[in-house]
């Protein structure tokens, strides 16, 4: 329950806060709640406590002795769906700043019966806008809820009737499918109050009846599951005239549905009564209230009902309008999500998708694994503003964009560059976070690109797992708006064993924290999680899904398994020319191919001559350059180092100028390398050399 569910804070209390010593101080402010049933909380978000006054406990039915100042012993009162609903508002208000909130709800008291509770609370907020205390009341809106009917100076019985139905009617406005609602009527005691037994309700699909509720225990009638408008039943008959039936007696119901009566008579119906569900002019189905113990209907009973009916009608019809757009939305968002990961050789990827459950509503988390040339790969995931179809829509078309700019082999920061102008000219106000890692299972090198997104963890082999700092631009869409399309490129290593930890943010929101909190939390729910790297992908939907979250996730796991050489052990760079973190990158790259291919005692050679190369192509010529590494198939392990560049003029070795600044760098080449050379390309050249390298250990 969300009046003492949320997750507790780290900052301190503000000094704008009222102390908590106040919330019951008077006498007076004391008597008055009781006589109104009313009483104050004050709940810390710092510590996750909540003090109540003794008015505010005897609204829940709670002994002071038996209170534990623990907010989870409240929810314990409160009715499970309205808890869930309780808990969504408060979050809504702690996270987009609200500085208050009001709410109706139910409790269950110790004897059973059901109370309309109401509450309204005062969030309090640090220096940094971040919520650490909530000061508020609760107090018994029963009478409230009544009240209207009281006023026309009816009978106890009717007021009790009248107001069920607007507390049923208020409790079903949260109702979102036809199960949340058929749940509601069930859970609501609203039937307990009209004295009715059990419902049955079928809904006009196609031209029939689908029994959607089958009412208590044995009264399912075999061949009634879809029925024609036309056939003697008792919901065909309200539905073709569009008029409720109320049926007296048992003599009344065994002679008007001679067809149906012999299927349930031994169920001890006494009465009943029948409800078109009526929606803008039109029949959506109907409604069936069993009575055991009772027989007629006097005019109030029968206008109420048929009020009853007009509400449970509407909320139908905002359910199933709700239900057939989330599953076109759903529908086209797993239609846009990869069918199947396409396995990469020297790693192991595991993804997951979750709808959030609060309203099931489809959003535009998603992820993406791109396969790119030289054995590398591409992991992205990400999140488009909004939970719609709009938002699936445009998440759709942003993936297909990404795959098409990694597979034309540009680098991370293009990719992201360019996804975002694609964004900003889509006819959309939309904006998304995204983050893209370029990954060598061969090399262990990772080059992340991060746009608005959350920071990436990685796990080590043991368990522990660390964040990733990862310095990111503006996301999608925003950046090529404001002119800012540099986005900074972080370099990483994976060593065997470790996985990169790519997610969306509802992984890690929580009430009542903020996003370092969340990540702390993740990183020890990982470091507790099971080993396998599916079962660690479950684990984390599960307890997402136990938490209750309110939006969707995305996951994307890519764990390293092991030093290799990929199948002709390749790896290709594009260094700019006026771009000196490619270089720095490059070169990173290098030396972690040359040690993870086993280069043993060459490897420092190998690298600075590969530097000498760059350096020299990117010095002497227009353009940039394209290094790549490579093994040699055959008997003796050979390395090959080639640097491409745009000039046709070929490079020649020269002595060392008086300063003996420049004219070594072939020099050293051919000193360090077994054997070089140089070929024309098209309308370039590309410097090559080999070096011969021990045969790797077969236990490394």
């Amino acid at each position: 329950m969300s009046v003492g569910s949320g997750g507790a804070d780290t900052a301190g209390r503000p000094d704008t806060a009222p102390a908590a010593e106040g919330a019951a101080a008077t006498p007076i402010l004391s008597a008055f709640g009781a006589a109104f049933r009313m009483g104050g909380f004050d709940w810390d978000l710092v510590t996750g406590t909540m003090e109540m006054d003794e008015a505010a406990l005897d609204v829940f039915d709670f002994d002071p002795a038996e209170y534990d100042g623990r907010p989870e012993t409240l929810g314990s009162r409160v009715l499970p769906d309205e808890g869930r609903q309780l808990d969504t508002l408060v979050a809504q208000a702690l996270k987009d700043g609200s500085e208050q909130y009001g709410a109706y709800f139910r409790i269950r008291r110790r004897d059973g019966s059901h109370q309309w509770t109401h509450t309204q609370g005062i969030v309090y907020r640090d220096p940094t806008g971040r919520p650490v205390r909530i000061v508020g009341v609760l107090r018994d809106a029963t009478h409230e809820l009544t009240e209207s009917a009281a006023r026309l100076g009816l009978d106890e019985g009717r007021r009790q009737r009248a107001g069920v139905v607007e507390g049923t009617t208020a409790a079903l406005a949260y109702a979102r499918t036809v199960q949340d609602v058929i749940d509601l009527l069930n859970d609501s005691h609203a039937l307990e109050h009209f004295g009715a037994a059990s419902l049955v309700m079928g809904l006009l699909e196609a031209g029939r009846i689908h029994l959607v509720a089958e009412g208590p225990d044995g009264a399912f009638v075999p061949g009634t599951r879809f029925t024609r408008v036309d056939e003697p039943y008792p919901m065909s008959e309200v539905i073709r005239t569009l008029r409720p039936r109320f049926i007296d007696t048992a003599e009344d119901f065994a002679a008007s549905f001679p067809v149906l009566w012999p299927h349930i008579s031994g169920l001890g119906i006494t009465a009943a009564a029948y409800l078109p569900l009526i929606a803008q002019a039109r029949p959506i189905g109907a409604l069936g209230l069993l009575y055991s113990d009772k027989r007629g209907f006097n005019e109030d009973e029968r206008t109420l009902l048929v009020a009853l009916g007009s509400s449970i009608a509407q909320s139908l019809q905002r359910a199933m309008l709700y239900e057939q757009e989330h599953d076109l939305a759903e529908g086209l968002q797993q239609a846009m999500l990869p069918r199947r990961i396409t396995e990469v050789p020297g790693a192991q990827i595991a993804v997951r998708y979750r709808s959030a459950r609060l309203g099931r509503d489809v959003g535009g988390d998603w992820y993406d694994v791109i396969p790119l040339p030289g054995g590398r790969v591409g992991a992205v995931i990400g999140d488009v503003q909004g939970h719609d179809t709009h938002a699936a829509a445009v998440m759709g078309q942003l993936r297909i964009v990404l795959r098409a700019y990694a597979a034309e082999g540009h680098t991370p920061a293009t990719v992201m560059a360019r996804a975002s102008v694609f964004l900003h000219e889509l006819d959309t106000e939309r904006f998304a976070t995204c983050t893209y890692a370029e990954a060598d299972p061969g090399t262990g090198v990772v080059q992340v690109v991060r746009a608005g997104h959350v920071d990436p963890l990685v796990r080590e082999a043991d368990g522990t797992c660390r964040r990733i700092p990862v310095e990111g631009g503006l996301p999608l869409g925003l950046s090529a708006e404001f002119g800012r399309l540099d986005y900074p490129v972080t370099t990483l290593e994976l060593d065997p064993g470790q996985t990169l930890m790519l997610f969306t943010d509802g992984l890690v929101e929580k009430p009542g924290a903020d996003l370092d909190e969340g990540l702390e939390w993740l990183s020890s729910l990982v470091r507790h999680g099971p080993a396998d790297l599916q079962e660690l992908a479950d684990h984390l939907c599960d307890v997402v899904a136990d938490r209750g979250g309110e939006d969707d996730v995305a996951i994307l796991l890519l764990r390293r398994l092991g030093a290799y050489t990929p199948a002709g052990g390749r790896f290709r760079q594009h260094v700019a020319q006026s771009d000196p973190e490619a270089l720095s990158a490059a070169r990173h790259m290098v030396r972690a191919a040359v040690r993870a291919w086993g280069a043993g005692s060459r490897a420092d050679e190998i690298e600075l001559v590969a530097d000498e190369l760059m350096t020299n192509a990117l010095m002497h010529t227009d353009g940039g350059a394209i290094v790549t590494l490579r093994m040699l198939p055959g008997a003796e392990r050979r390395l090959r180092v080639e640097v491409e560049d745009r000039s046709s003029a070929l490079p020649r070795r020269r002595e060392a100028g008086e300063a003996g600044v420049s004219g070594r760098g072939l020099l050293l080449v051919d000193q360090l390398s077994d054997s070089w050379g140089v070929e024309s390309r098209g309308g370039g050249k590309c410097v090559w050399c080999e070096f011969a390298v021990p045969d790797q250990d077969p236990g490394d």
